[in-house]
């Protein structure tokens, strides 16, 4: 057992420092996290629990790790950042260690680092998908026919924008790039480094301490038997919920069966809620607002009957993707329990 003592309030301090801690061996034992001061007994709630706020503190503007990107909504390596590798080897083994314990995270990370944790070069392609109004004006510039000098006219010089600490930075894309102006001769060169400037070499050593963190627990031979989206949903699970399937494939428990008026209520509370409040529920219930590779079908979900109609809100073993449900005297009773607990819920209780 590879166990795992954190302090809520200094969460990635902790991580860090229970991870180093660790023989290399015992990462791979089955992980159980506890929270200092706090009760909950992990059976899978605590460490689902723990991996999303420690992704949530990983995401943080405040520590400049990463630099989410509007348009893909991903975040990728900040070339600036003032953080030690040592963190970027934790956010790698993070991933890691989610993929090897089964828990799903809500970590969008463009299919460019997969590429790369794959071995397969990343290109052109790949920062459009990332950045695509940067993608579509250096295509552009490869694109557009230079009558009368109107590449030089843009003012290119060999240098590319990145992200700094407050204002963005200029880096050179080759010796003395502010001095070398950007010509229809010389434009594909541009376009090719600027392409591996943000992809690779201005984020190398960021990217090197984050994939020993990561290949500490899935490298080897098998990883290549998976492709770049493959790997992508190994971590983040399929974005595509069927909720069909999910009432196709759950359980039922404590009196409550298919066609118990309760239950035949709740699908129907679930298919009036909005996308977001579908994932609330289903975080709610599981732990995850993800599907597993396979999707909600393939989850074994257990809807129990808690007592009869009373003031109780619903509550759920997340451990074991179970929802512990009342049975209320309305449908109007279970859609107002229903939707005040998953709008509310943190945790292992209320906010």
């Amino acid at each position: 057992m590879c166990i795992v003592r954190i302090r809520r309030q200094h969460l990635l301090e902790d991580a860090l420092n229970e991870v180093a801690r660790q023989r290399p061996k015992d990462l791979f034992k089955p992980l159980r996290v506890h929270f200092i001061g706090e009760d909950g007994i992990d059976a899978g709630g605590v460490k689902k629990e723990f991996f999303q706020l420690l992704v949530t503190e990983l995401l943080c503007p405040d520590y400049g790790m990463l630099v989410f990107q509007p348009e893909s909504r991903t975040y990728w390596f900040n070339p600036s950042t003032l953080e030690a590798e040592d963190e970027f080897m934790l956010i790698g083994l993070v991933l890691g260690l989610a993929i090897y314990n089964g828990v799903l995270l809500d970590f969008p990370l463009p299919l460019a680092l997969y590429r790369k944790l794959l071995g397969q070069p990343a290109g052109m392609r790949d920062l459009a998908d990332m950045d695509p109004t940067l993608g579509k004006s250096l295509a552009q510039l490869l694109e557009v026919e230079d009558a009368g000098g109107v590449i030089e006219s843009f003012c290119l010089t060999f240098t590319a924008g990145l992200p700094g600490i407050g204002e963005p930075v200029s880096a050179p894309l080759c010796d003395d790039g502010d001095d070398v102006a950007v010509t229809a001769d010389n434009r594909r060169e541009y376009v090719d480094a600027y392409v591996d400037c943000i992809l690779n070499t201005s984020i190398e050593k960021q990217f090197e301490a984050f994939a020993r963190g990561f290949m500490m627990l899935c490298g080897g031979p098998a990883i290549h038997l998976f492709s770049a989206t493959e790997l992508e949903r190994l971590v983040c699970g399929n974005p595509l919920l069927d909720f069909a399937a999910l009432q196709a494939n759950s359980r039922y428990d404590g009196g409550y069966s298919a066609e118990h008026r309760a239950v035949k209520w709740l699908w129907e509370i679930v298919g009036e809620l909005d996308d977001e409040e579908k994932r609330r529920f289903l975080k709610f219930f599981t732990g995850s607002d993800r599907a597993p590779i396979g999707g909600l079908g393939n989850l074994r979900c257990i809807i129990q009957r808690d007592g009869t109609d009373s003031q109780k809100l619903p509550t759920a073993h997340t451990c074991f993707n179970t929802l512990l449900l009342p049975s209320y005297r309305s449908r109007e009773v279970m859609s107002e329990r229903l939707r005040l607990a998953i709008m509310n819920s943190e945790g292992f209780g209320l906010e």
